[in-house]
């Protein structure tokens, strides 16, 4: 779990660093944010005191981010757009903002009444991509092909397999330990939130992780990360997202296949294979329906033929 220490400083005066530092301990520790959420969180807060900075002509102090106006915020948001970010970039950015100013309200540390009235920038209807049956079993088939140590491939097959078989998402995968790993037709995830939930875990999931751990070089132990880097340490999220983009360009399939898509392609074709809803609400660990509920909006033209490639009866 990231701590306030390993942070990069801000470009903020004393008081406002120390409650800085404050807040992130509080998201990692009584929020239990992901390394990759507090680190987006940090990093939009580091861009806005940057901005503020800039924009002031000296550090901000904590009475300067009380008295930060309407007009100051929608700058900041502008200069945002102009250098490119997306819709989804500054409405994340600008959560990530309001959360820290109002976390400083609600322990009385400052109250700022402009935060409230800035519009979150309208986002495009973003629908789940998942992938044709067939591109998801050649990811599976060929993630052994291209590293040159064996187990390395093993690895990364048992690990695509595991996002595709029971819908994880990569953190999850990537945060389980051989003593947590799947077994005996099911596993426990810690899912955002520290919410727990069972997942059953079909049998070549398990035999592909079984190939993987009997090649493995390194000795596993109970605590031990279940999928483990070249150097024995757990496998960096970033490097397994390399390998995908390596097996990706190699075979020629789309730029649509990520780590996500194998769980979203999961979820779609068990809904195209009769499941239900809810029940794909728990296995993903969704806590509302409505989240869910982008799986029936999928484009209905891909979904289609999703359809015809994946139904026994489709083609008689």
């Amino acid at each position: 779990m990231q701590d306030a220490s390993e942070t990069p400083p801000i470009s903020a005066a004393a008081d406002l660093s120390d409650k800085y530092q404050l807040w992130v301990n509080y998201l990692a520790h009584e929020k239990r944010f992901s390394r990759h959420t507090l680190r987006a969180y940090t990093s939009d807060l580091q861009y806005f005191f940057d901005f503020l900075t800039q924009h002031l002509g000296k550090p901000p102090s904590m009475n300067d981010l009380s008295d930060t106006s309407l007009r100051d915020f929608r700058a900041w948001l502008t200069k945002k757009t102009v250098e490119g970010a997306s819709a989804s970039t500054r409405s994340r950015s600008l959560s990530s903002v309001r959360n820290f100013i109002t976390w400083l309200d609600k322990n009385g540390y400052l109250h700022n009444a402009a935060i409230v009235n800035i519009r979150t920038p309208k986002l495009p209807r973003r629908l789940p991509r998942a992938l044709p049956p067939k591109q998801a079993r050649e990811v599976v088939e060929h993630a052994d092909d291209l590293p040159e140590a064996p187990w390395v491939g093993l690895r990364d097959r048992a690990l695509f397999m595991l996002l595709y078989g029971c819908g994880l998402r990569i953190d999850e995968a990537l945060q389980l330990n051989y003593g947590t790993r799947p077994l005996k037709g099911e596993v426990r995830v810690m899912g955002k939130g520290s919410k727990e939930r069972m997942v059953p875990v079909i049998p070549v999931v398990e035999q592909m992780l079984a190939d993987y751990i009997s090649a493995c070089p390194y000795p596993m132990e109970k605590d031990t990360p279940l999928f483990l880097g070249s150097r024995g340490k757990r496998l960096n999220q970033g490097v397994a997202q390399r390998e995908l983009r390596n097996l990706r360009k190699a075979f020629g399939l789309p730029e649509s296949v990520t780590p996500h898509a194998l769980r979203h392609s999961f979820a779609t074709h068990i809904l195209i294979n009769g499941g239900d809803l809810r029940t794909i609400q728990e296995l993903l660990g969704h806590s509302s329906v409505s989240t869910t509920q982008r799986y029936l909006d999928f484009d209905n033209a891909q979904l289609m033929q999703i359809y015809m490639n994946a139904h026994p009866r489709a083609k008689n």
